[in-house]
């Protein structure tokens, strides 16, 4: 099974496309016993024959294997060449009267340019640094701009908020994971999935009602209904977070290369991205005019 998170559901942490946790396959040669650990749910290795190895070995070195030290300095270097960035463009790009018209133009291709290397990397076989680097960088220029308008024109408090109020959903995920409160199985996954199917469908269809009859289209972005979905953007949010935790430890548990950490970093950015992104809609609904 695998993630609802692009890049890991399109690379992942597994080498057959199947979830590492939960796949119903044999251990493999050289692997861990069926059962060695307690997040293996019946799973074999997946990194027993390592696709990046040279021919003659079948698993990574024991130098050269993934390490939550790993994941923990690929994802501060990449969440902080998104807040550098975004930093830059808060300053240098302001979004006042006279501004506004360019500072937007620029956070709308910085935000295509940001997803067209999300893109590349979501389908490349191997990690590459400095792709994840410069999709970051992109993404923090949009952030950049989104979040200087949302504090000019709706609260200046908001973007303070909607920062703690990630920190503050990573937090719980990561605790209630750890001590097993959120069980990632097969129907975790399946809700969730079903869920975010559901949610992204509902987004492009307000998008499209309100290109084509302007405003709000059905409402799903202010009032009652604008809170109600950003409360469920959160969770949805949230819910990745645990499935990408999942991952990341599968990874780490059965001696993924140590260039899978990259993807990890850029998985996590995203899901993150997500998150601080739907607080801060919540925010301008509860506080906006």
């Amino acid at each position: 099974m695998r993630s609802s998170n692009p890049v890991f559901s399109r690379r992942g942490f597994s080498r057959d496309n199947g979830y590492a946790g939960f796949n119903a396959q044999q251990p493999q040669a050289g692997g861990p016993a069926v059962g060695t650990s307690p997040y293996a749910q019946g799973a074999g290795n997946p990194y027993a024959t390592n696709p990046y190895a040279p021919a003659d070995t079948q698993a990574p070195a024991r130098g050269n294997v993934m390490t939550i030290d790993d994941v923990v300095a690929r994802t501060a270097m990449t969440l902080g060449t998104v807040f550098v960035t975004a930093a830059l463009a808060w300053f240098l790009l302001p979004v006042d009267e006279a501004n506004i018209g360019t500072s937007y133009g620029i956070a709308i291709g910085a935000a295509l340019v940001a997803f067209v290397f999300a893109m590349i990397q979501a389908f490349k076989r191997k990690a590459s640094p400095a792709l994840i680097l410069l999709y970051a960088a992109f993404e923090g220029v949009f952030l950049g701009v989104i979040s200087s308008a949302v504090s000019t024109y709706v609260s200046a408090g908001a973007v303070p908020q909607a920062v703690l109020g990630t920190m503050a959903v990573f937090a719980g995920v990561l605790i209630a994971y750890k001590r097993r409160w959120i069980r990632v199985n097969r129907r975790f996954y399946g809700f969730v999935m079903a869920a975010a199917v559901g949610f992204l469908l509902l987004m492009v269809v307000n998008l499209l009602f309100a290109a084509i009859g302007g405003g709000d289209g059905l409402g799903f972005r202010s009032g009652g209904l604008g809170i109600l979905f950003g409360v469920i953007g959160v969770i949805l949010g949230a819910c990745f977070l645990a499935l990408d935790f999942k991952q990341v430890e599968d990874g780490i548990t059965y001696g993924a290369p140590r260039e899978e950490s990259w993807l990890a970093a850029f998985g996590l950015t995203m899901t993150l991205v997500w998150i601080y992104l739907e607080f801060l809609r919540l925010i301008s609904i509860l506080q906006g005019d």
